[in-house]
């Protein structure tokens, strides 16, 4: 009798304990679970020369205050239970709207004396992905990058056809007027003149890493990651590109794995920095990868990535990353980036300098 009961526990040991791993719909099994109660948010609004040296109390408090606000913006969705990308969305679009940063109404001017912005979104869960570049007319890029992802059938558009896509699906639409800025209109004049001023034959492959009349050069470029409560990811970043870029330069913003990249199954990343050298490197996708073939951590990849690869080309920025677990990497090689993150309602952390400890480890 002792020997059958022995059996049937044994027997039905397998139904008692937690669920077992689901099966996806590649075959591959997870432990992964349908809703999780953990949401996690960050930001950038650029990386570059970014020092207490170069930055007052009134400047410091500006960018601290309108980085909190994205922040609050983007967990407001997370917190109400709504997917990643819409928070990601919701936060870019306040930098995009602020002349603070170099993405929408503070996009940098091209050679030409005009902004062209670049966006691009990614969903984590389905890969679906959207892109946009030289976008002159389109409010907030982020959103037209959104509509291309969820509206069409496309990945990226550009140019005029851009413009006029996002026009179709009902966008708010400016005249070009509304991006002028005259500090950064100031910054072309600069850096035009100090081209100039430069011997004859430079390179064209090698443009002025950052405006080189100014003290607090930045690479400008914003951008947000995030995971849900369902443990979905999404990666979503925009800039006006590069002061002075002349020949429709696209930087790496709008290229897919190299400034913005996001799968479920490994992490969501933005980017900012010099865009070509984030392009020969495929950044963004070469963080997920190592996660996904090496076995490294989100802190390993995307430290080796930022501190080891990109330094070895000579490139200069850094990244956001996150995974589905609310693992969060802000690693940069310049001497600072605009970067920020919130777990908590209220919580909010912003960081500019490179020797801030953001307790991220």
């Amino acid at each position: 009798m002792d020997k059958i009961l022995f059996i049937f526990f044994i027997a039905i040991l397998p139904f008692t304990g937690t669920k077992p791993p689901a099966q996806d719909k590649n075959g591959s099994f997870s432990d992964h679970q349908e809703t999780r109660t953990s949401v996690a948010l960050a930001i950038h609004g650029g990386a570059g020369t970014i020092t207490r040296e170069n930055m007052n109390a009134k400047t410091e408090a500006a960018y601290r205050a309108k980085l909190l606000e994205a922040l609050d913006a983007g967990f407001a969705v997370l917190e109400q239970g709504g997917p990643a990308l819409e928070a990601v969305t919701a936060s870019v679009k306040i930098l995009e709207d602020s002349p603070l940063f170099n993405a929408g109404k503070g996009s940098v001017f091209t050679h030409e004396g005009k902004n062209e912005m670049d966006a691009a979104i990614m969903d984590g869960a389905t890969k679906n992905a959207g892109a946009v570049a030289s976008l002159t007319r389109v409010k907030n890029p982020v959103s037209a990058a959104y509509a291309v992802m969820k509206n069409s059938p496309h990945v990226f558009l550009a140019g005029a056809g851009a413009d006029q896509f996002a026009e179709e699906q009902g966008l708010e639409m400016v005249d070009p007027s509304y991006f002028w800025d005259q500090r950064r209109y100031e910054q072309l004049m600069k850096v035009i003149e100090a081209k100039k001023q430069t011997k004859a034959g430079t390179p064209l492959q090698q443009p002025p890493l950052m405006d080189p009349a100014f003290s607090d050069n930045k690479f400008g470029t914003v951008g947000a990651v995030a995971v849900d409560s369902k443990g979905n990811v999404a990666a979503a970043t925009s800039t006006g590109g590069m002061t002075n870029k002349r020949f429709g330069r696209i930087g790496d913003v709008p290229v897919i794995g190299a400034g913005t990249y996001a799968d479920n199954a490994t992490c969501a990343v933005s980017a900012t920095g010099h865009g070509e050298y984030f392009i020969r490197g495929v950044v963004a996708h070469e963080i997920a990868a190592q996660m996904k073939y090496a076995g490294r951590t989100l802190h390993e990849a995307a430290e080796d990535v930022v501190l080891n690869q990109l330094v070895a080309l000579r490139g200069k920025g850094g990244v956001i990353a996150i995974d589905s677990q609310g693992n969060i990497a802000m690693p940069f090689n310049s001497a600072g980036m605009y970067r920020a993150y919130i777990r908590k309602k209220g919580q909010g952390k912003a960081f500019f300098f490179k020797d801030e400890n953001e307790g991220l480890k």
